[in-house]
């Protein structure tokens, strides 16, 4: 039943230096080009994850040549054997970062045919938020041609007894150290142990499956073991190249075949090191109007509402000015109220666009450092709700929260072969 898969995995040639190999994910730091420019600069000579994606913050209407420059990158990578083909495996990992003192995870691949971003498949890995298609056929673009998988995805799965990674971990010294070092520009430090025996932790994942453990964790037998809690367009797009390749297949190449499976790492959401962040949106162009209506969108006179009934949050504009503006204290029903104000004025303004931050303070620095752009913050979801938000209503409104700050994202560091060469 698991939808996890035991499939061969690879880590970064021994003796490489890894503070260089890995960098973080492709989706941070999108409106931030000097950050770019720094890994650029710090990477510089080593063989390293950086030639092998393509941030966002360098995305154009037309990525073919940089998409080209990767897909070369990667068969040199492989031809120079950069990678270390580890066999059927999983990786331990436990990351610090400065808000976390520990947060354990476990890298592994699942089956993409139990996933879907389509809430009324009802597969056993599920989307937590809105997808938007249009995002998908440019990343497509980039993996149609890709030889290895470097993920940035993480999956949360509902673990209340905390006996599966956290039970690993207590015996990690029985297990290969396979990488333990700092992560570079900030990024903390991150330890991995090589688990072999994947079957056992298969079979204990299944146990988050039987109809006694739903009804007791959701008061539901409809089954689900992970949400996405990051890389969500990332997974569509795996999805999505599976997809068009299985069409071409016997039965018995699509059970084989190394593409249908995704790299991830799975995090209980339980886990004291998982701090789910809001994502911040900022406007760019923006006039006094989109100002204004924004501020009335949920106008409430605040000496006579119940206070439970709302919460007040920041607007910032350049010159280090700030406006105050009230949403419903339920957090999904804010955060859609201010997407879809907000798409609202993109379909009628060209002028307008939007970005997606990650941290209050990138947000300040965004809005101070550019004139008419409008920086909205936004309200956190309880992580302790996800699962059963899910379950009765299906995905929330795109970009509704992070897991934690940029800097504790996930850097690509394993990696898994999904072309047959």
């Amino acid at each position: 039943m698991s939808c996890i898969a035991k499939q061969r995995l690879c880590l970064p040639k021994r003796g490489l230096d890894l503070s260089k190999w890995a960098v973080i994910a492709c989706d941070q730091f999108s409106a931030d080009k000097e950050y770019w420019e720094r890994v650029k600069n710090y990477v510089s000579g080593s063989p390293t994850t950086l030639d092998l994606i393509l941030p966002e913050a360098y995305l154009s209407n037309d990525n073919s040549a940089l998409i080209s420059e990767i897909n070369k990158n990667m068969i040199a990578y492989n031809n120079n054997n950069l990678f270390d083909d580890e066999g059927y495996c999983m990786i331990l990992v436990n990351r610090s970062t400065e808000n976390a003192k520990e947060r354990l995870g476990l890298v592994l691949t699942v089956d993409l045919e139990d996933y879907s971003f389509r809430n009324e498949d009802k597969k056993l890995i599920r989307a937590t938020e809105e997808t938007i298609v249009e995002r998908i056929p440019p990343r497509v673009e980039i993996r149609k041609d890709a030889i290895f998988e470097l993920s940035h995805v993480i999956l949360l799965f509902d673990d209340r007894d905390e006996h599966i990674i956290e039970n690993l971990y207590s015996k990690k010294d029985e297990f290969e150290k396979v990488y333990d070092f700092n992560l570079n520009l900030g990024g903390g430090h991150i330890t991995g142990y090589k688990i072999k025996n994947v079957e056992d932790v298969m079979k204990k994942f299944d146990g988050l499956l039987t109809e006694d453990y739903l009804t007791k964790t959701f008061s539901s037998v409809d089954p689900i073991l992970f949400a996405v809690g990051d890389g969500n367009h990332s997974l569509a797009t795996a999805k999505e190249h599976w997809e068009r390749i299985k069409i071409n297949l016997t039965e018995e190449e699509k059970i084989n075949h190394p593409a249908r499976y995704a790299l991830v790492e799975v995090i209980n959401i339980h886990d004291k090191g998982i701090k789910f962040s809001p994502i911040h949106r900022v406007i760019y162009n923006v006039k006094k109007r989109f100002l204004k209506g924004l501020k009335k969108l949920y106008k409430v006179n605040r000496k006579k509402a119940d206070p439970e009934s709302f919460k007040t949050y920041k607007l910032f504009l350049s010159g280090d000015k700030e406006f105050e503006y009230d949403l419903p204290s339920n957090t999904p029903q804010a955060i859609k109220m201010v997407q879809d104000y907000v798409d609202k004025n993109l379909e009628n303004n060209l002028d307008l666009s939007v970005d997606y931050i990650h941290g209050l303070d990138d947000l300040k620095k965004i809005c101070s450092n550019n004139k008419n752009a409008l920086g909205i913050e936004m309200p956190s979801i309880d992580k302790n709700q996800l699962f059963e938000f899910i379950l009765k209503n299906g995905p929330l409104p795109r970009k509704s929260f992070s897991i934690g700050e940029a800097k504790e994202k996930r850097y690509y560091l394993e990696g898994h072969k999904i072309k047959l060469i």
